[in-house]
């Protein structure tokens, strides 16, 4: 991009162009999220200005932005956020880029709460917080969010803050559920579950920049599935439900082992694009210890 003047219509064309040279899956898509973070415009915005000049700040936010993102790396990452469902949160790297499917989660434990008042949630693995702040921020639950990653963790802080929920929602650093004593109408989560030999098959911009940490489930995409029913599904009262995200290959093993469990109503979801992606359950008397 030369000292030539460069319009808002000029700009948008020679990144799209540039993007699509670089593999990008949507270039048009791309090109004008980065020209609106550039310009603090909305991608409509865009539209009704194509003749405007960009700045040379502008230029300049949108060169880097511009090789970061022909480098493969998520849109989410270099713009700083994510939308998610009625929210937009706050988005950094080492932390799992929050994903449409897991509105379907949210959604399951939505229906599966819906006759309770100010449930009480804990969720393990919060990664931004955007389960736990949609679901404070919805029902009014109170939520317990944990995660081992210390950048997962100040990232789910700043947005509980950021959106206003330090009254309903707590954050804690521990592995999955360590350390946690009380009890709970609600455990959900969107835990580590690709499978370890499928990782090679994603897309360049999440194996090559999200962490490993928050994808790899192990051999068969449910080592730390089989950790949330050993160590934090006991933390559910009696009649408390517990939904998980998962790979749609682990879907009937994982409803398997939540009825040898003892769990009952024991249910698969499938996402918008009509993958198996949620087992959801209601707990029993037995696993609270009561």
């Amino acid at each position: 991009m030369s000292r030539q003047v460069w319009t808002i219509g000029d700009t948008l064309a020679w990144c799209r162009e540039y993007l699509a040279h670089r593999d990008d899956e949507n270039p048009k898509l791309s090109a004008e999220w980065l020209l609106a973070a550039a310009t603090g415009l909305t991608r409509i915005e865009l539209y009704m200005h194509f003749d405007r000049p960009l700045t040379m700040d502008e230029r300049d936010v949108l060169r880097e932005s511009l090789k970061r993102r022909g480098a493969g790396e998520p849109l989410q990452y270099i713009s700083g956020e994510a939308a998610f469902r009625h929210i937009v949160v706050k988005t950094s790297r080492g932390v799992l880029i929050p994903r449409p499917e897991t509105e379907v989660l949210v959604d399951v434990v939505l229906e599966r709460l819906a006759d309770m008042e100010t449930p009480r949630v804990l969720e393990v693995g919060c990664g931004t917080g955007c389960i736990a702040c949609s679901l404070a921020k919805e029902t009014g639950a109170h939520v317990l969010a944990t995660d081992i990653s210390p950048e997962a963790v100040d990232c789910a802080r700043g947005n509980v803050e950021m959106l206003g929920l330090e009254e309903l929602v707590e954050v804690v650093e521990c592995d999955c559920a360590h350390g946690i004593e009380e009890s709970f109408d609600c455990l959900v989560s969107n835990p580590p579950y690709i499978p370890t030999a499928e990782l090679t098959e994603l897309p360049r911009e999440v194996v090559g920049f999200e962490p490993a940490l928050a994808l790899d489930g192990g051999e068969d995409g449910l080592v730390f599935f089989d950790r949330l029913i050993a160590e934090a599904l006991p933390l559910v009262k009696p009649g408390g439900i517990f939904a998980c995200e998962l790979h749609e290959t682990c879907l009937d093993e994982a409803a398997r082992r939540l009825r040898d469990a003892g769990c009952g109503e024991v249910t698969v979801t499938r996402d918008l694009a009509g993958r198996d992606r949620i087992v959801s359950a209601v707990c029993n008397n037995m696993l609270h210890g009561e």
